[in-house]
């Protein structure tokens, strides 16, 4: 079963690759940005989780800390750095989430661990 991602990017300088983004409920964050302000931000976002990347969002992302927030919203007061950056910050909307189970590396077999009578001999 696959999930719809939206992520809401927000870049506080433009000449800089650093950004902050947050993973959004797509349907409720158009309905939200459209004026539906008395929308509750839990319905929104899809956690209040503000991820940082200093080499673009396409890049690894890791979780904020407190001082980066504090130091670019000026506040780590996690709601109202979500609020800002869905105020300030462009939707992208992605390709959907899947919950199955995939493998990361193929060439390093197929993860299946043989418990069928050899022992510690034949390892």
């Amino acid at each position: 079963m696959a999930r719809e991602l939206t992520k809401v990017v927000y870049k506080p300088d433009s000449q800089k690759s650093e950004e902050y983004i947050i993973i959004v409920n797509p349907a409720e964050y158009k309905k939200w940005s459209q004026g539906g302000i008395s929308i509750p931000l839990s319905e929104v976002v899809d956690s209040f989780q503000v991820f940082y990347s200093t080499s673009g969002n396409q890049g690894l992302l890791g979780q904020a800390s407190n001082q980066q927030l504090e130091n670019h919203f000026g506040t780590s007061k996690d709601v109202d750095v979500v609020e800002i950056i869905l105020k300030r910050g462009k939707d992208q909307p992605g390709d959907a989430i899947s919950t199955q189970t995939f493998m990361t590396n193929a060439t390093r077999g197929s993860g299946v661990i043989d418990s069928k009578g050899k022992g510690l001999t034949g390892i």
